[in-house]
């Protein structure tokens, strides 16, 4: 990730899982920090970490869950958490690119 990758990112709500997923997703591997980033895929393309989509990855919420769902039994609660700080991540991202200079 370049120098302005890594300025927009600074300091947001979940950040380290978006710097993980990112580096996960550009190396093909699955992974709970992945299926974030493709949940977040137009945003962070918005932000020029990522390259536009054609289309929004329907299967990376169900992805999410079933590796979730292979780490215990409170799948749902991890679930909810993460999507929940994905959520807060996107809105300061959205926050952060509307005022940034």
């Amino acid at each position: 990730m370049n120098l302005t990758g890594q300025s927009i990112l600074s300091d947001l709500p979940g950040s380290h899982l978006i710097r993980e997923g990112l580096e996960d997703y550009r190396e093909n591997r699955h992974s709970i920090p992945s299926c974030l980033v493709r949940m977040a895929r137009r945003r962070l393309a918005r932000a020029g970490l990522m390259e536009p989509s054609q289309g929004l990855d329907i299967d990376a919420e169900l992805d999410l869950y079933q590796l979730l769902s292979h780490q215990g039994n409170r799948a749902h609660s991890a679930y909810n958490a993460l999507i929940r700080e994905l959520v807060s991540f996107e809105h300061a991202l959205d926050h952060r690119l509307r005022h940034r200079p």
